[in-house]
């Protein structure tokens, strides 16, 4: 990678396509074994592969009566067994019927199932079917779900709570996994304070560390807080050079060719480094390097760039990492509920909801706000060159898809 500048303004694809190159480049490729407890939110490493057939045997989808239609001529038929899910029936008996539960296995030579509220009880206690009977009807059959040998989760899953049922509903207790990520957040400026201290003139709250933190915690990774870095050589030296062991540098703020910008000069010094602008707003600077080996990834300072940037190219590039193939949020076409009359140069985010099922962005898009962010419920795209009426479509983004 050559360092310095890179003249222009790169699409948002562009530097996806050199980000996704990037971490295919890097894999992180340790895995380990844990209990399904323990995967919630880690990547598959191993396909999960059926050790059984699911459903394994054939079972009723209704509380009813099972019996051979072959059988059923239009007559009561008497009732022969009582079958609930967890017991293990014998054979049907020629010319009867069986009680049987939802869940339950079918005995032996049913292969029908017709609903409880469908029958009538005779006062011998036989039983009437009042209604037209297919074959196979109300029945699960052996294999519905899985056959024994198929792939059911492909490596490079993300594990949630429905891939963790399906394992468990194949009797599997533990999985292979990708090792979680070790990426160390590094805050830069003397402006920065932590909560709970003081503020001194000119100084503002560190709100990016919170967020980048509790979101790589949410992705699954293992963070090592950097902290602050002041605005000095000697202890940004320090500061990187007490790093070590881990996967990603991912920083906040300063990493350009500015005077004080004492963070990019020790990666220029002892690394790489080379700073995109981008042809998207919030969040034009971005930068990616490495330091001793290490990946960096520089994302701007204000707040809403910050959640832009790491949403769109920062996960996107952990998760290739891992080995996940689709990184990219899934989006919506959703009817504008506002008007865009000024076509911009970079293709902006908004933070934005909905209301009446159209887009309302938050009156106030400045990348300093964060609490744009906290009242939306998903970013609106505008693509740049375009104008946008009330009722137009566009992209919609639900955070939902790029918080987790």
């Amino acid at each position: 990678m050559s360092g310095g500048e890179q003249p222009g303004l790169l699409p948002v694809e562009e530097a996806l396509a050199r980000l996704m190159r990037l971490a295919e480049a890097a894999p992180i490729g340790e895995t380990e074994r844990v209990a399904l407890a323990d995967a919630d939110g880690r990547v598959l490493a191993e396909p999960l592969v059926a050790g059984l057939d699911l459903p394994p045997w054939a079972n009723s989808a209704m509380d009813g009566y099972a019996l051979r239609l072959a059988d059923w001529q239009g007559e009561p038929l008497p009732v022969s067994q009582r079958i609930l899910a967890g017991s293990a029936p014998g054979p049907l008996q020629q010319g009867s019927c069986a009680r049987i539960f939802t869940g339950a296995p079918l005995p032996a030579g049913a292969d029908t199932v017709e609903m409880q509220e469908n029958v009538e009880l005779e006062g011998d206690g036989r039983v009437r079917f009042c209604e037209p009977l297919k074959p196979g009807q109300n029945v699960r059959p052996q294999g519905q779900e899985t056959r024994t040998g198929d792939q059911v989760l492909a490596a490079g899953t993300r594990l949630g709570p429905i891939e963790l049922g399906l394992a468990a509903s194949l009797g599997v207790a533990e999985l292979a996994v990708r090792r979680r990520p070790r990426v160390a957040v590094l805050s830069t400026g003397d402006e920065l304070v932590e909560p709970g201290r003081s503020l001194g003139p000119g100084q503002i709250y560190n709100s990016n560390r919170r967020l980048l933190i509790a979101w790589l915690q949410r992705l699954g990774c293992a963070v090592v807080d950097g902290g602050i870095l002041a605005d000095d050589l000697g202890q940004t030296r320090a500061a990187l050079g007490a790093l070590s062991d881990v996967d990603l540098i991912l920083s906040t703020g300063g990493v350009s060719v500015g005077e004080a910008d004492f963070l990019g000069l020790v990666l220029r010094e002892e690394g790489e480094l080379s700073l995109w602008k981008l042809a998207i707003k919030p969040g034009k600077p971005l930068t990616f390097g490495r330091y001793r080996g290490v990946p960096v990834l520089g994302l701007p300072g204000n707040p809403a760039s910050t959640l832009v940037t790491f949403g769109l190219l920062a996960r996107p590039y952990l998760l290739r990492r891992l080995g996940v193939q689709r990184v990219a949020p899934l989006g919506f076409a959703m009817p504008a509920g506002f008007s865009w009359s000024k076509p911009g140069k970079r293709r902006e985010y908004l933070r934005a909801r909905l209301e009446n099922g159209r887009v309302v962005p938050y009156p106030n898009q400045s990348s300093g706000v964060l609490r744009s962010a906290a009242w939306a419920e998903g970013i609106a795209e505008v693509v740049e060159g375009t104008t946008l009426a009330e009722g137009d479509s566009l992209r919609f983004i639900p955070l939902s898809e790029i918080l987790g």
